[in-house]
């Protein structure tokens, strides 16, 4: 297959932004929106912290199962038709905030965003990924996924500085409105990306499958492509290399502490500093613009000097870093303070991402970004249950001792466990796209 022209992926780009514009865009009005509709008049309110922590274990569960589905049928349907079915699920939860949030409605927002999110969660990121793998060099990887994680952390600036100065009500009726613009914009612009084209056609499409006539077999692989891959496929790519089941480990603890993190700050900021959706979103925009200058300026410079397994390393340091700063954080500056930690922390996705695309061939970089994802969502089903008890118990009067950042300290451990595996990988030579494909009977061009 040939490469895209420069242009298919400023069309992804544009894609990701406007569609991370409409999801980032509530995340700081939703810890207000949760604790308005179940504890009204409180700061504190360990109801919410366990529906959200039950939300995430039911979410990981789904996409456990969805992302390895979603990133092997996209190896042979095309990344652009498993793009759309995520993205036009994101609009109902926003949609059903955006009419109103009264406690009838947030519990049917509860429900569709638990729902819609076990194949959204992840999912346009992977798919992402694979998409920007299909169609650049090996060399220039890992700076275009850092662009990438920029043009991300761009949009989460601009959702979360936009949050700053709108009201609630407004807020949710543009993110509505953004993403149906997300989704039309990616299905008239963006060119589609097919690894196999004897294979299938995209889905969503109006051209007819391109099935070879000299293979018997075809019918058969087409089918099996669409099934969810088995236990032992899974772990026969595992073994691919121990870099890539390296990068896995590191994968699972730095997403273990990220949704622990992400699950407990900001009802900590809240109980502990009396944090609202206009502090929250100050605080996430300081990070943002960290995030953004070092994805798009300093990563595609150190990437090729230092090499992904070094800035990956630096990334997860500076993360345990910031996480231990937030639970011991003795003023209501010192969250700021952490939040500027992003300039380096942010290096770690990316180059963990580079590094797994490195490890498998051209037909395969759908199925391993999925099995990556799909290893973070089992990440994702078991933080609740370790974190979310330890952020209600420390926030309660009930705590065994005043250490109300404690749950925010232990996720800080489990980043270090990343960090001592991420410092244990040795860069490896790429594997060949002349490889054999163990899912296919033709030799990769």
């Amino acid at each position: 297959m040939e490469k895209l022209s420069p242009g298919g992926l400023s069309h992804l780009y544009m894609t990701i932004f406007l569609h991370n514009f409409a999801t980032f865009m509530v995340i700081p009005a939703i810890t207000d929106v949760t604790m308005t509709a179940l504890c009204p008049g409180r700061d504190e309110c360990s109801i919410a912290i366990y529906l959200t922590g039950f939300q995430q274990a039911i979410v990981g569960l789904g996409t456990l199962v969805m992302m390895p589905l979603v990133g092997n049928l996209s190896d042979k349907c095309g990344r652009k038709a498993l793009l759309t079915l995520p993205m036009i699920f994101t609009i109902i939860p926003l949609g059903i905030l955006a009419y109103s949030r009264t406690r009838n409605f947030f519990y049917a927002y509860f429900v569709a965003k638990t729902l819609t999110a076990m194949v959204c969660e992840g999912s346009v990121h992977c798919l992402a990924l694979a998409y920007v793998a299909d169609n650049v060099p090996e060399g220039r990887r890992a700076s275009t996924f850092g662009i990438l994680s920029g043009i991300s952390s761009s949009a989460f600036v601009c959702g979360t500085l936009f949050t700053r100065f709108v009201s609630t009500t407004s807020m949710f009726q543009v993110a509505t409105t953004v993403a149906v613009v997300a989704v039309m914009y990616m299905r008239i612009f963006l060119p589609d990306s097919i690894i196999d084209d004897n294979i299938s056609a995209p889905l969503l499409s109006n051209e007819n499958p391109k099935v070879s006539n000299s293979d018997e077999n075809s019918n058969a692989e087409l089918q099996s492509s669409t099934a969810l891959p088995s236990l032992p496929d899974i772990i026969a790519l595992l073994k691919t290399s121990p870099t890539f089941s390296q990068a896995a480990i590191v994968a699972f603890f730095s997403h273990l502490a990220d949704v622990g993190l992400h699950a407990s700050l900001l009802y900590y900021l809240k109980a502990r500093f009396h944090f609202n959706k206009d502090q929250f979103a100050d605080l996430m925009v300081i990070s943002g613009v960290a995030g953004t200058i070092s994805q798009l300026v300093l990563m595609p410079l150190l990437a090729p000097v230092l090499g992904e397994e070094r800035l990956l390393s630096i990334g997860l340091l500076f993360g345990c870093a910031h996480m231990f700063f937030y639970g011991l954080a003795w003023s209501f500056w010192v969250p700021y303070a952490a939040a500027m930690f992003s300039i380096f922390f942010v290096f770690a996705q990316p180059c963990m991402r580079s590094i797994v695309s490195k490890q498998v061939g051209p037909s395969e970089q759908g199925k391993a970004q999925g099995c990556i994802s799909g290893i973070c969502s089992f990440a994702n089903v078991i933080s609740p249950f370790a974190f979310s008890p330890l952020t209600a118990l420390f926030l309660s009067e009930k705590a065994p001792f005043n250490f109300p950042g404690f749950s925010i300290t232990c996720v800080g451990f489990a980043a270090m466990i990343a960090f001592i595996q991420s410092v244990m990988i040795k860069a490896a030579p790429p594997i060949s796209s002349e490889r054999v494909s163990s899912n296919c009977n033709y030799m990769e061009p």
